[in-house]
């Protein structure tokens, strides 16, 4: 299954119901979220910073990817950013397939 990392920063009704809810109750609705989603959490961190949550999961592909983060969005409370993860041996397939490119003025 391909890999993600789901970004998300918080909106103030977001954070009010994390205020709520606590990090472990979120943790456990993410999980049942991308379990329902035919994939696997592999790991949740909460961050201070550009992004307030990180989540590294497993999911059947894209498209599951998508419907995940159109749910999340359309509910509220948080942005969700979707970034698709490559392992280092798919890294090694694309850089066999790579086309020939010039770079322009050449």
């Amino acid at each position: 299954m391909p890999t993600f990392l789901l970004k998300s920063t918080y909106t103030a009704e977001g954070f009010a119901g994390l205020i709520r809810d606590g990090g472990t109750k979120r943790a456990e609705v993410v999980r049942a979220l991308v379990e329902n989603g035919g994939g696997e959490m592999t790991s949740i961190h909460f961050a201070f910073g550009a992004e307030d949550t990180y989540v590294l999961c497993d999911l059947p592909d894209h498209q599951a990817a998508a419907a995940l983060a159109v749910a999340v969005g359309a509910a509220g409370g948080l942005r969700v950013q979707v970034v698709p993860l490559l392992s280092p041996d798919e890294v090694d397939e694309a850089v066999k397939m790579a086309p020939g490119y010039a770079p322009p003025g050449r």
